[in-house]
């Protein structure tokens, strides 16, 4: 289970969609099974999983299994003690909350389950801060009831500060308690109830005056045959009742998909929320299997879009050649070069012969014009879009150059050219002769909660580490420069077109 957490720094277009290779999925080893909500600590991210353990990330691209990263040997039980299953990560104040459960689940042929919390300054096994607290019962099951005590979610309510868990799995209900956000305890006299049935791993979010409950429906822990996928239903209390988009409850097996199989990829589950930036989130969960890595399961992060006040994850961008358009007035972005006209015969229209063949009309050809171009580097601009060979652009992965919170860094270049978008030390954007894979020429492409993306220049010149702020921005109608982002303005958002 995963909860919101915030961390600082398209409609699904198929025609992002490429054939899957490595470069285009999470890297490293990214091998977990219910993975807990993607927490940041020290620039690091972390996530835990069933069995104890967890994955670490030094740019949350690359990750690796805590302790063999950090080569903790004999230590590797203190990354989370207690095992068991499920568990989420949530950040109170300066401490880190664990949540997780402890056998349930049908493991061990019973349904007996215990959740438990336990606290920790720091998520670092090498901090000297580093030590959890002793875990303490908040709920539990007696393997007779209908109901499960596993799987457990946390949500920290913005709007009043409670801190809420929900917990189950098919066998019977899921169940919403209400615990301490200062101690982690159960709250005093606080009663269980019943809030949903037909799923597990269920995870609370809240956003623009509701409340989400997201649950994984489906088999799991069959691999490539596992059937695993995301619903969620909404309700104006965080003790519901919630209803699916059609209105039928999930107390009466009610669900809308949020995310399933596909893109080489099944059994989605565990879903997590994190908030990286205004209008930019990311979803995370398990797969089940992934087919391109014989079928293990492993972490899965992709956009998270907002449709009609409805969750829907994105996906994955995966680069390809494109028409960068800007939403702000639907110009293209462009070397800033002569226009070429394209020879045509033309025919007066009041003149024209039906019985006449047509005759296809080709593209204008790189060969064509590239030889009107500067050598050296090209300033950009914005116009109407017109097929041509400065206005096409191809995107692609830059291998071993890293990435970011669910994307490695691209490049940016003219079709059939190695001529690279770059950022300038004066807050402009160019174009250099050729890609070097200098930082000022990789870019962080995100798609927005509303599906149009924003790219975001890794450095600028002269400023110092990681650029967090300033995007691609298109200025009035016709010049990109760079400012920063900014959801609620149009000039902040690009779209890619394959035309």
């Amino acid at each position: 289970m995963k909860k919101i957490a915030l961390i600082s720094l398209l409609s699904p277009l198929s025609t992002l969609l490429s054939p899957t290779t490595g470069a285009y999925a999470q890297t490293g080893q990214p091998y977990i099974h219910d993975p807990s909500t993607i927490a940041e600590c020290e620039g690091k991210y972390y996530t835990y999983g069933t069995g104890g353990g967890g994955l670490i990330s030094d740019d949350g691209w690359n990750w690796y299994g805590i302790a063999d990263k950090l080569q903790l040997g004999k230590r590797a039980a203190q990354v989370r003690p207690g095992g068991g299953a499920a568990p989420d990560v949530m950040k109170i104040g300066d401490r880190y909350l664990c949540i997780y459960g402890a056998t349930g689940g049908g493991l061990g042929g019973g349904h007996n389950g215990r959740i438990l919390t336990m606290w920790n300054k720091t998520l670092d096994p090498a901090s000297p801060d580093f030590k959890w607290s002793e875990a303490v019962e908040v709920c539990a099951s007696d393997g007779m009831e209908d109901q499960d005590a596993i799987d457990p979610g946390l949500l920290l309510d913005p709007t009043t500060g409670r801190l809420w868990a929900s917990y189950g799995t098919y066998f019977g209900t899921i169940r919403l308690i209400e615990l301490d956000p200062t101690t982690g305890f159960r709250m005093k006299g606080n009663v269980e109830k019943d809030i949903a049935i037909d799923c597990e791993a269920t995870d609370l979010l809240y956003r623009d005056g509701w409340y989400y409950l997201l649950g994984t429906h489906g088999t799991c822990c069959d691999g490539v045959n596992s059937t695993y996928n995301i619903v969620v239903g909404r309700s104006k209390s965080v003790e519901g009742p919630y209803l699916d988009n059609v209105g039928r409850d999930m107390f009466h097996g009610g669900g809308k998909m949020v995310i399933a199989a596909g893109d080489r990829v099944c059994g989605p589950g565990h879903f997590g929320r994190t908030i990286i930036d205004d209008g930019v989130e990311i979803m995370s969960c398990h797969y089940e299997a992934d087919f391109e890595r014989s079928g293990r399961s492993v972490l899965g992060i992709r956009p998270l879009l907002w449709k009609n006040g409805w969750p829907v994850a994105g996906e994955r961008f995966k680069g390809g050649t494109f028409e960068i358009e800007s939403e702000r007035r639907g110009y293209s972005l462009e070397l800033a070069v002569d226009f070429v006209r394209l020879q045509q015969e033309r025919q007066r229209f009041w003149q024209i012969d039906p019985n006449e063949p047509l005759k296809p009309i080709a593209n204008q050809k790189l060969e064509d014009v590239i030889a009107t171009w500067p050598k050296g580097d090209i300033p950009t601009r914005c116009g109407d879009y017109m097929f041509r060979p400065h206005q096409r652009w191809t995107i692609t992965p830059a291998e071993g150059k890293g990435g970011y919170l669910g994307g490695p860094y691209y490049k940016i270049t003219i079709e059939g050219t190695d001529r690279a978008l770059a950022a300038t030390a004066s807050l402009e954007v160019t174009t250099v002769a050729a890609y070097t894979g200098a930082d000022e020429q990789l870019w962080r492409i995100e798609q927005l909660t509303d599906g149009t993306f924003r790219l975001m220049p890794k450095i600028i010149p002269g400023k110092e580490g990681i650029n967090r702020h300033y995007c691609l921005y298109s200025a009035g109608d016709s010049t990109p420069t760079l400012a920063r982002y900014d959801f609620n303005s149009d000039n902040s958002k690009w779209n890619f077109r394959d035309h």
